[in-house]
């Protein structure tokens, strides 16, 4: 792997790590002060949206770490399902805080290209 590979792997492990933690911050907003979101999501409530934070921002943060510690291709793999999974949750309560939102996306779609376009070994090639 080149230069630039490395650059983009650690780079797409600190975004995923603080994109998770982000996640988690949004989900625990999301519970216990509400009145700070507007209450348009596309189904259920900003309660159970809340959890699902808190559960997809925890995850998040240890696809992160473990693509940062071991870089194996699972961890990769699993973090770029993860992201596009995360992307999917965004998309869903985008009503809620539409401009934190997009920048969350932003950032899981930065960790797609890096992971996807560097983070390849030259073992799997």
């Amino acid at each position: 792997m080149d230069e630039d590979g490395r650059g983009w792997i650690l780079f797409s492990s600190i975004v995923m790590v603080i994109a998770g933690c982000l996640n988690f911050i949004w989900g625990i907003a999301a519970l216990t002060k509400d009145e700070y979101f507007v209450d348009k999501v596309l189904f259920a409530n900003l309660t159970f949206w809340g959890w699902f934070g808190i559960i997809f921002g925890a995850i998040a943060v240890c696809a992160g770490i473990a693509i940062l510690n071991s870089r194996a291709p699972w961890a990769r793999w699993f973090a770029i399902i993860w992201s596009s999974v995360a992307i999917l949750f965004w998309f869903m309560v985008i009503w809620a805080a539409p401009v934190m939102v997009m920048v969350i996306i932003v950032a899981y779609i930065l960790v797609i290209f890096g992971l996807v376009l560097f983070g390849y070994s030259e073992d799997e090639v």
